[in-house]
């Protein structure tokens, strides 16, 4: 999760100077190396990018200039998929890195990240044939729209890096996914995948290969279950079972993702489009979960099934024609917002650590169908630009887009804010569950005893101290509750009781070390003690600083230009994509 993480002499607030000016270093020559190579392949001074270009083209029976950058990019996305799950694994389970080289996984981040920004730099040097979507540098040299947005959003991501570390030493390590800055670095992958996706087609375009059906390249399949795959990275604390935000996000991601990627492959891929995607994601994300788990002895990384999800967008193709682009994704999203978001919510009770309990009804399947619709239109009106340019596009007004949009801010700006909770306290009682008292069994009780009635979740969680351990307490009489599972809470573990319910989660230390970098004391595991709830926050980001309100607001307003950055540019390239020159 900290991407950019601690040093030896600030271990909680960003990285020590003297590991980031070589860093810097190295940034530069790299940067500089590629420049000049830039240089010299546009001036003729050397063909090299030329003859690799063509060879990948060969290989991959693309253009050049799509063949080379794709396979770049793909490799670098499989790299990045790697390094974030395994990084954000292991910050679960260990907490902070001593510095920001001290993680392996940092560096596959960082390679990946690098790699999808190399992808469009590279494309961009080859240039493409002079096509209705390709952008005009200057005479003779056009760019692939797909290769630009690489860049882009790959840039994007890899200036997260240097940008994360200014975010710590302002704001602290704040241990969560859903920091700004992460959410730059995660977003900047997410949607090169739909940049990659759009370099593709315009290969194929160039080629004439397009038919009046549909694309059934084994590139194309690869980037619809990419593009899955990268949406579904928003749910990484949910898959870890140490979400920071209310679980009504998890259903409205959920459907979200599979509404925009599922539609959208079926409308390019043809028959069978959905189930291709989600079967490259489900084989993609087991490798991931055996590779982070078991392999390497992290927590386990779960993922949803999307299986219904992707029957139930085919079985809608049979009877809606794909051709009504925007028809085909309400009624698409109508699907999966009904008969696949039953279908997760059973799936969580058979491999998510945290079920979806019956507390998120009705909020879930009114924002999850909402979520599944939006994403379906979404989908739909991408799509229009992915159809071959011989079949028919459904005209769409303006308002359909903006009216998405709209849609899709709500529901996810809904579930955002949060509540305390008042007046509420938990007595617990520990008793050793070994001889070493390295572990205990707990009995809380409640006050007042109905607080966990009607819950979202209701756990205690110890993580950060080599694993993590969630473990859902029993019922004993009301108000009364024991844990099942011995819990860690010694050494470098925090452990705590958590409670979400309806818009308020709020959580009870049980031990927590003493951490001088904050510097924060013990909270030591008494064997009986009473102590109020809190913000979960305040204990799940102990490292997190109280800033001004003018500080975050301007910092938050940075990041919101980024996502409009993302939004314009992509926005542009799908509307370059649809051009038809006839």
């Amino acid at each position: 999760m900290n991407l950019i993480t601690l040093a030896d002499d600030a271990p909680a607030g960003g990285a020590a100077t003297e590991e980031l000016i070589p860093a810097t270093i190295v940034a530069l020559v790299i940067v500089s190396a590629i420049a000049a190579f830039g240089v010299a392949h546009r001036s003729g001074k050397t063909r090299a990018l030329v003859r690799v270009g063509e060879f990948t083209g060969r290989v991959l029976d693309m253009p050049p200039w799509a063949a080379l950058p794709s396979a770049i990019a793909r490799v670098s996305l499989v790299v990045a998929a790697f390094g974030f799950y395994a990084d954000v694994a292991s910050h679960i389970d260990k907490g902070r890195d001593p510095g920001p080289f001290a993680n392996p996984f940092h560096y596959f981040i960082i390679i990946g990240l690098a790699g999808i920004a190399l992808a469009g730099v590279v494309a961009i040097l080859l240039g493409s044939e002079e096509t209705s979507s390709s952008f005009r540098i200057r005479p003779g040299w056009h760019a692939p729209v797909g290769g630009i947005l690489l860049l882009v959003c790959g840039g994007i991501a890899v200036m997260g890096f240097p940008l994360d570390d200014v975010w710590h030493r302002f704001f602290g390590q704040d241990v969560t996914l859903w920091s700004p800055t992460h959410m730059q670095m995660v977003g900047g992958a997410v949607l090169s995948t739909l940049a990659l996706w759009i370099l593709l087609v315009e290969g194929r375009r160039a080629q004439g290969r397009e038919t009046d059906g549909t694309s059934s390249s084994m590139a194309e399949w690869l980037a619809a279950g990419a593009l899955l795959i990268g949406l579904s990275a928003f749910q990484a604390e949910f898959d870890y079972s140490v979400p920071q935000f209310r679980l009504l996000y998890h259903p409205i991601l959920l459907m979200l993702s599979a509404g925009s990627a599922l539609v959208l492959a079926r409308i390019r891929l043809g028959r069978g489009g959905a189930l291709k995607a989600v079967g490259l994601f489900l084989v993609l994300r087991g490798v991931l979960s055996i590779i982070v788990g078991p392999v390497l002895g992290h927590t386990a990384l779960h993922f949803p099934l999307y299986l219904v999800e992707a029957l139930a967008v085919e079985v809608v193709a049979f009877r809606f024609s794909t051709q009504r682009q925007l028809r085909f994704g309400i009624v698409a999203g109508v699907a999966i917002g009904t008969f696949g978001l039953a279908a997760e919510w059973a799936w969580s009770h058979v491999w998510m650590t945290m079920e979806w309990p019956r507390a998120l009804l009705p909020e879930a399947f009114i924002l999850g169908l909402a979520a599944a619709v939006s994403g379906g239109v979404l989908g739909g009106l991408v799509g229009r630009a992915f159809v071959p340019t011989t079949s028919e596009r459904e005209r769409v007004p303006l308002i359909a887009g903006i009216a998405t949009g709209v849609a899709i801010l709500f529901v996810l700006a809904y579930p955002f804010p949060t509540s305390r909770t008042d007046d509420a306290s938990a007595s617990v009682a520990l008793v050793p569950a070994g001889e070493d008292g390295r572990y205990v069994d707990a009995t809380i009780t409640l006050h007042p005893p109905d607080l966990a009635d009607g819950a979202e979740w209701f756990n205690v969680t110890s993580w950060q101290g080599g694993g993590s351990v969630v473990d859902q307490p029993e019922e004993m009489e009301p108000g009364t509750y024991r844990t099942s599972t011995p819990i860690p809470a010694h050494g470098d573990w925090k452990a705590l009781i958590r409670l979400h319910r309806s818009d308020a989660i709020a959580a009870v230390p049980i031990y927590l070390p003493e951490d001088s970098a904050i510097p924060a004391p013990e909270v030591a595991a008494e064997a009986r003690f009473t102590r109020p709830f809190v913000v979960d926050k305040s204990i799940l980001l102990r490292e997190a600083k109280d800033v001004s309100g003018s500080l975050t607001y301007g910092a938050s307003a940075v990041m919101c230009m980024i996502a409009v950055v993302w939004a314009f540019a992509l926005g542009w390239g799908v509307h370059r994509l649809q051009r038809v020159r006839r």
